[in-house]
């Protein structure tokens, strides 16, 4: 085990450890604030299971809930509070056995004094390795005074020091949000958030506000609730890996015509934009790079966000792609994404999943469908920054699409990453002979050089085939095309009936 993870407390849930760089250091007081219903108890209950299957003695003191309420919520998740010692101060007339009075507290009736050494006693009878007190804001309202409160968790603060306890305090944040007392008293402080989109389920995430010396990974990071307990999508941070290290050499697709118009192929570990409206064949161009990757014997992965898989498999069949039996051959991974559930850090955090297991090619089908995800623009330009740095420095060669608004004539892109990507292709529209074609081109290249013509391409029974370029033809990416030559029909397709 790592030296300084000795004297950390592993919260149980990966994600946070690794936000925390290695969980709470033992012996300190950390506070969880958040809102009602943004996970407080899933987490402090995690906190101390984990304690307890580590062997230490745990305690949970709660104020505003009952034991019964506790182990439903445990039960919720699968868990059994076996070993968890639970000491819970409610109102006296929900229990009116003498013989419980010593576990009983209305805390209205009874002077903070008197509250604290009820907590004390606890503590004593129990002597815990890890304590969860839940929740700050019925000592809030005993206290009456900020002056008071602050002075009554500073004596919890320097009790439990004394006693080398790690201590978890949540609050609901039921005081008025400028209150900060507890900020500058504890060791550590995390907030949790939950936010109601316009359409879709709640989104959550936290962000650590403070933790004493210790190093910790900042910002917001998406975490979910479902049964097991709440997991945490820690914020994608490329890090500094040498991309000199592996070889950038050119793979080829599965069509020869394309990778002569790419000057060859893709560069291994660079990520390929491909543009244009809907229609033109952006999810069927990036299954040819996937069978190439295949043919070669990586693995690839395609992310889709706006296609039904039994489509998308029947589609792909037509060009002569079978998806199903490369799934099934354990070489093609294929998640469909729903941009209405998933958080843009939960689907980071499924494509670095999937590239730790092996993954070589990854495919975004498409971008569009992530913005629908994450709303604001800025954000998914980060977003997508980041993530194309992460596969970039291992290996990784990605195959973003955009669907553009319209269908010829000007085109304009939702979110502009151009300038993120390594190559960018274009697929238009044009007409030309009283029919409806399509163009392909490549506009940008950072690796190497490439073809700057413009070829006409079909879709058949044996994928993307490209024509001639179109020597004769002005216009073309602008949709309607001017025939600069007699013989230009001819030289489209020479095999065109």
């Amino acid at each position: 085990m790592d030296e300084h993870l000795t004297d950390h407390a592993l919260l149980g849930i990966a994600g946070l450890d690794d936000v925390l760089e290695g969980g709470f250091a033992k012996g300190r007081l950390f506070l969880l604030e958040g809102s009602p219903g943004t996970g407080k108890t899933t987490i402090g209950l995690q906190f101390l299971l984990a304690g307890r299957d580590a062997g230490e003695r745990v305690l949970y003191v709660t104020m505003s809930e009952t034991e019964a309420e506790l182990r439903a919520t445990a039960a919720s998740h699968g868990w059994s509070l076996d070993g968890v010692e639970i000491f819970e101060l409610v109102p006296p007339e929900n229990l009116l056995d003498e013989a419980q009075q010593q576990s009983l507290l209305y805390s209205s009736d009874l002077e903070l004094g008197e509250t604290t050494g009820r907590i004390f006693e606890a503590y004593e009878r129990v002597v815990p390795d890890r304590m969860v007190l839940d929740s700050l804001s019925e000592i809030r309202l005993l206290a009456q005074s900020s002056l008071r409160y602050r002075r009554q968790i500073l004596t919890l603060k320097h009790y439990f020091a004394r006693n080398d306890a790690t201590v978890l305090m949540l609050d609901d944040l039921s005081s008025e949000l400028t209150d900060r007392t507890v900020h500058s008293i504890a060791h550590g402080v995390i907030r949790l958030e939950e936010l109601s989109p316009d359409y879709g389920a709640e989104r959550r995430r936290l962000r650590v506000l403070k933790y004493r010396a210790r190093q910790f990974r900042g910002g917001y990071h998406d975490f979910v609730i479902r049964k097991g307990g709440v997991t945490v999508f820690p914020r994608l941070v490329a890090g500094h890996r040498d991309s000199d290290t592996y070889a950038r050499d050119r793979l080829a697709s599965a069509s020869p015509e394309l990778d002569a118009l790419l000057g060859g192929g893709i560069e291994r570990g660079s990520s390929v934009l491909v543009l244009g409206p809907a229609g033109t064949g952006k999810s069927l161009l990036t299954l040819t790079f996937i069978s190439g990757a295949i043919e070669r014997g990586e693995r690839a992965g395609l992310f889709v966000f706006d296609e039904e898989l039994g489509l998308l498999y029947q589609r792909a069949l037509g060009v002569g792609i079978d998806l199903r039996r490369m799934v099934d051959d354990g070489q093609l991974i294929i998640e469909q994404v729903d941009a209405a559930q998933m958080t843009p850090g939960e689907f980071s955090a499924r494509v670095r999943q999937h590239v730790e297991a092996g993954v070589r090619t990854v495919v975004i089908d498409s971008l569009n469908g992530y913005q629908a995800a994450m709303p604001e623009e800025q954000a998914l330009v980060l977003h997508i920054h980041e993530l194309l740095q992460f596969l970039n420095r291992r290996a990784v060669t990605t195959f973003l699409t955009v669907a553009q608004h319209g269908l010829v004539g000007d085109m304009k892109a939702p979110v502009d990453v151009t300038y993120l990507a390594d190559t960018v292709v274009l697929l238009r529209y044009f007409e030309a002979a009283g029919r409806v074609r399509r163009a392909i081109s490549v506009v940008k290249k950072r690796a190497s050089a490439h073809e700057d013509t413009i070829r006409e391409y079909r879709i058949g029974t044996h994928g993307f085939q490209l024509g001639q370029p179109l020597t004769q033809f002005q216009g073309v990416l602008r949709g309607v095309p001017t025939i600069s030559s007699v013989d230009a029909e001819s030289r489209l397709f020479p095999d065109r009936p």
